[in-house]
């Protein structure tokens, strides 16, 4: 089983926490984010995900490997949310088993930091007002992707992604 995925169903981070349980792990930790009701001085009544799916498992499973070389780490999982997803549920969850617990802290903030940081995720706020915006699209600029949503970049901004895998 990959130690990165990515789902279109709720994320259940109890039965995430169970695939992680070893004899040989002292500690475990996890971090689960969760849709908020505002971002940015906006009321958010819901959002969508949408992932380079093929290359976010690739830099996910490459995420986790480092995490596990940097901190001794053998039990990781992350998984991230795509879809439409409403208010408080979980669009990503870490978790971590270790002999340790710092080793833990540690390699679930290194893991949940990298991955919001290079993973190709996109992310459309819905707002109370009835408009919507995609929100932190960093890897816009960083890769070239083409999809049909606007991002508000400038003119002359190109993307050449296909987004024909994402139903």
């Amino acid at each position: 089983m990959s130690a990165f995925r990515f789902t279109a169903t709720p994320i259940d981070g109890t039965a995430l926490r169970a695939e992680l349980i070893d004899t040989h792990c002292g500690g475990f930790t996890c971090f689960e984010g969760w849709v908020r009701d505002h971002n940015e001085g906006q009321q958010v009544l819901h959002l969508e995900y949408e992932a380079f799916e093929a290359l976010g498992v690739r830099e996910g499973e490459r995420i986790v490997h480092e995490a596990c070389e940097k901190y001794g780490v053998t039990r990781v999982l992350c998984v991230h949310r795509l879809g439409d997803l409403q208010l408080r549920e979980i669009a990503v969850w870490v978790g971590v088993a270790a002999a340790h617990r710092d080793e833990a802290f540690k390699a679930c903030r290194y893991i949940i930091d990298e991955v919001k940081h290079r993973v190709p995720i996109w992310k459309k706020e819905h707002y109370v007002s009835g408009d919507s915006g995609w929100v932190n699209c960093e890897r816009c600029a960083a890769h070239s992707h083409d999809h049909d949503h606007d991002h508000g970049h400038s003119p002359g901004h190109a993307h050449d992604h296909d987004h024909s895998s994402h139903g």
